[in-house]
């Protein structure tokens, strides 16, 4: 039956006109019907061709089989899908593609700034609540309505550090004046001698007088600038056990007092919460309570821990400082005003003080460009 139903699709004469497309076929149903059944059952005529015109005729062109089913399909009014629509159906559908990763990257964006926002809406949401416990903690006890936690050992070590570190200041003061009147004489000092020695030059009948006292004066400047290196060495030594080491233990000891009023503030929350009613939604705040209360507790028991080593190192390390820049001072002041400038300079040995050349001090010409 295909062979026949070959036979006759060969043998058709299809009329092609001079724009070289394919006239309209007459209406054939047997071979339509024909052509149906070899379509479901035959062989695939989309890998075949027919060559037009008849037996023993002239070769036209080799026309593929699937035209005619588009001719026959049109004919009966079946609109066929155009090859080129469905291939930009295809590109349209792969071009969404990117669009759908990026939608899912902005959308994952979206949800990593939304976590952010809500952990910093959480934190302030804490500070808050803390801040106000603290604040109401603190003028509970201003007012006498609150109790507070107290380590009278630790508070009264507090208290002698601060008391301590003001006087320090004070030394440190005075000693930085006395540095400051001192160099302003020693200053002098080297200007009266210069001046001695100009006029023993000038002063024949003087010469002698003029020399011995401006040698006086330069030998009273050596050991003025020889003190005030021990002084300034004292000074130094001083400015960095007040302005450092006590500091940082007094910071530790801010954060200690934060922790206990934090402790004080969440103990007494505690506390006006276990007065209360014991209904569910009370019992669930009182877990909670206790919870934050442990917390701070804890916070609390590691910062007094903290505090009472620092408050033992720094009466240690301040013992052991003071000593030595003590007796620093006492020594060299003594060998100055005494007039011993060997002792002087073996003071300044003994406590490996350094001097500085004369004019160190001043910026060089390049830094005063």
């Amino acid at each position: 039956m295909a062979d026949s139903i070959m036979s006759k699709a060969a043998t058709m004469e299809i009329p092609i006109n001079s724009n070289g497309d394919t006239g309209t076929l007459p209406e054939d149903d047997s071979l339509e019907q024909d052509l149906q059944q070899v379509m479901v059952s035959g062989p695939n005529l989309n890998e075949t061709s027919i060559v037009s015109g008849g037996y023993g005729g002239p070769a036209g062109g080799i026309i593929p089989t699937s035209s005619i089913k588009d001719i026959r399909m049109k004919s009966r009014g079946v609109s066929l899908p155009n090859s080129q629509s469905a291939a930009s159906r295809l590109s349209q559908q792969a071009g969404q593609h990117p669009g759908s990763s990026n939608h899912n990257l902005s959308n994952s964006t979206e949800e990593v700034s939304r976590g952010v926002a809500v952990e910093k809406l959480d934190s302030v949401k804490k500070w808050g609540i803390n801040t106000y416990k603290c604040t109401k903690q603190m003028f509970s006890e201003r007012f006498g309505r609150g109790s507070r936690t107290v380590d009278l050992e630790l508070e009264a070590q507090i208290d002698l550090l601060r008391d301590t570190k003001s006087k320090y200041e004070n030394i440190l003061r005075l000693a930085t004046a006395l540095i400051t009147h001192f160099q302003s004489m020693v200053e002098t000092q080297q200007a009266l001698g210069d001046t001695f020695t100009d006029l023993s030059q000038k002063s024949p009948e003087l010469q002698d007088e003029f020399g011995y006292n401006a040698e006086t004066q330069k030998l009273l400047c050596k050991n003025g600038e020889a003190l005030l290196g021990a002084i300034s060495f004292f000074v130094s030594s001083i400015d960095t056990l007040v302005n450092k080491t006590m500091d940082d233990t007094l910071m530790t000891i801010r954060h200690y007092e934060n922790a206990r009023l934090e402790f004080d503030a969440y103990r007494s929350d505690m506390e006006e919460l276990s007065l209360g009613p014991r209904d569910a939604a009370t019992m669930v705040r009182i877990d909670m309570a206790q919870h934050d209360y442990q917390i701070h507790r804890d916070k609390f028991e590691r910062l007094r821990s903290d505090v009472t080593i620092k408050l033992k190192f720094l009466e240690e390390n301040k013992v052991k400082v003071m000593h030595k820049q003590l007796l620093l001072f006492h020594n060299a002041i003594s060998a100055y005003f005494a007039g011993n400038q060997q002792q002087l300079e073996q003071t300044l040995i003994q406590f490996n003080v350094k001097l500085k050349p004369p004019g160190s001090d001043k910026p060089s010409w390049l830094e005063e460009q």
